[in-house]
């Protein structure tokens, strides 16, 4: 398994690297140019439910940007989307995705900073799985002119998030450590990357046990999820951890906040334990949230703990924070032109191959960021499974049980 998904890295990294002069800036539309091919949320639930279908081109209006979409970012949050399993979930049929990049097509009436045939990355209020999206230019960032279209579909989101925890949530600084769970994610890797940037930091890695040969040199110290990794960290660091960062929730969230060292801070930023089958569960869910210790201010107050929650799209969408997160991209596109960080991308996946790409999330078998290559053909073995018309409606259910025969048979992309 390791070494699958390792040559799965080295592949794709390969497929950027030799269509690095194959990106141009041509914003040429297709000849039906009021239809665009868009993934498709037809109801919560399972795979099913999701098809690629024709849908009405969008048309940027005051202050927006239309792009040309190239790739998008695919993340577990867009899985918990699908499921339904999240607070105050849009109406369906949506289409799903938040980060998506791209070249300017055209801009509404007062838009400036772009011009047409820019090289941009966005975030989106969902609708970014899509051949064209309009987004407002706040939500809008050029892109480095050595960034491939892969990379800036795998930036925004993680690395944002990676950086706002450490240095505006936890204040790292130097001669800290760091505990990440899921430390082969992309957030996990973007997390690991950015503690580099600091001296004498140690990151404590948390991951499955197939992804550490590729994985190992990012952190300091890694260690197996199903083993007690409570005593191993505690026998490296008898006192614990300054910053934790749990994307899992559940029972790892009694066990973090048991490593944190005084003052130390914790922070939830996503809850995946609430995620084991296919469609949403009651039992998960309930079940994640009786193993979450129950936090007392006083305890927290006599052992000077820090309990925090991030969630970026919150505060970009609906707190305001479109200044703040601009300021910090800055800084992040100078550390990417510097090369001191880069996203590391685990494959590439066609429109059509949604359902599969996100059985690998699902999976927990992804080293890097999973995206959606807008013009990449899908492989045959998928091209039947996944691609509809318009009728998005008429859905074939899929077979209950065991998801293995759909899984990324070696998807060298």
């Amino acid at each position: 398994m390791a070494k699958e998904g390792a040559d799965m890295t080295e592949e794709t990294e390969y497929m950027i690297d030799r269509n690095a002069g194959k990106e141009g800036v041509s914003v040429e539309s297709p000849s039906n140019a009021k239809e665009m091919r868009a993934v498709v949320l037809a109801g919560f639930g399972g795979l099913n439910k999701l098809r690629v279908t024709k849908k009405a081109m969008p048309e940027p209006q005051n202050g927006e940007v239309k792009i040309r979409v190239k790739a998008c970012g695919l993340n577990f949050l867009d899985l918990m989307v699908r499921q339904g399993n999240i607070d105050n979930p849009p109406k369906t049929p949506l289409v799903p995705g938040f980060e998506c990049c791209g070249i300017v097509e055209s801009v509404g009436e007062n838009t400036q900073g772009f011009e047409i045939g820019d090289r941009v990355m966005a975030f989106m209020n969902y609708n970014a799985w899509a051949e064209v999206v309009c987004t407002p230019v706040d939500f809008v960032y050029k892109m480095p002119d050595e960034m491939m279209f892969a990379e800036a579909a795998a930036f925004s989101l993680n690395f944002v998030a990676a950086y706002m925890m450490l240095f505006e949530v936890a204040k790292l600084r130097e001669g800290m450590s760091v505990l990440v769970h899921s430390a082969g994610g992309a957030v996990g890797q973007a997390v690991a990357q950015l503690c580099s940037t600091v001296p004498n930091i140690t990151v404590f890695g948390i991951a499955s046990c197939f992804k550490h040969a590729s994985i190992k040199d990012s952190v300091t110290h890694l260690f197996d999820r199903n083993t007690d990794y409570i005593q191993e960290i505690k026998k490296i660091s008898p006192d614990g951890v300054d910053i934790v960062l749990d994307c899992l929730c559940g029972e790892n969230t009694g066990k973090s906040l048991s490593l944190l060292k005084p003052l130390g801070t914790y922070i939830l930023y996503g809850a995946s334990n609430m995620v084991t089958g296919e469609t949403r569960s009651f039992f998960s869910f309930a079940k994640s949230w009786w193993q979450v210790e129950k936090v007392n201010p006083i305890k927290l107050y006599e052992e000077n703990k820090v309990i925090a929650g991030f969630s970026l799209l919150n505060l970009l969408f609906k707190q305001g924070g479109c200044n703040l997160v601009k300021s910090v991209m800055n800084k992040l596109l100078s550390l990417y032109e510097q090369k001191k960080i880069r996203p590391l991308v685990d494959s590439l996946w066609a429109l059509e191959e949604v359902k599969e790409a996100m059985q690998r999330i699902h999976d927990r078998g992804n080293i890097g960021k999973l995206i959606l290559d807008v013009e990449k053909s899908p492989t045959p073995l998928m091209a039947n499974d996944s691609t509809e018309t318009s009728e998005a409606g008429e859905e074939e259910e899929e077979p209950e049980g065991d998801n293995d025969s759909k899984e990324r048979m070696p998807f060298i992309h």
